[in-house]
């Protein structure tokens, strides 16, 4: 397994955005599968993590077949700044902000305001990626 990332549970549950507890619970559970490093702690692979999170995708709102765009993140609204034309809408999707500028008259026909929930469909043509370096190891 040369050049294979691996995750301890605690690096894969941020990576998840659940608790370390849960990520046990999983491969207890045989959900989620898992081995040992040579320290014997238990790990998990990279691209078995990443299906097992492909795996568990799914559509916030059940509209996805409508639409083409495929990037859909439910959250809650956390700021609305509105203007006399324009208007800013904040919503908090897990652990990620994600901002939208829309005009202030679709603000008030969605009834968007704090405390709502919402989904942030994402179309982008551009798709910016960045490495960030990995608290994984690599076997």
């Amino acid at each position: 397994m040369l050049g294979v990332t691996v995750f301890r549970i605690g690096e894969a549950a941020e990576l998840l955005g659940v608790s370390a507890d849960t990520v046990r619970r999983w491969i207890d559970a045989g959900r989620l599968p898992a081995g040992r490093d040579e320290a014997g702690h238990r790990v998990v692979d990279g691209a078995e993590l990443a299906a097992f999170v492909r795996a568990a995708g799914n559509d916030p709102d059940e509209r996805a077949d409508a639409s083409s765009a495929r990037n859909r993140l439910r959250g809650i609204v956390t700021a609305v700044v509105k203007d006399t034309v324009m208007a800013q809408v904040d919503i908090q999707c897990g652990p990620f902000r994600v901002v939208s500028l829309m005009s202030r008259e679709a603000v008030d026909e969605l009834d968007l305001r704090v405390g709502s929930v919402a989904v942030a469909v994402i179309k982008s043509t551009t798709v910016v990626v960045e490495r960030v370096p990995s608290k994984g190891r690599t076997s």
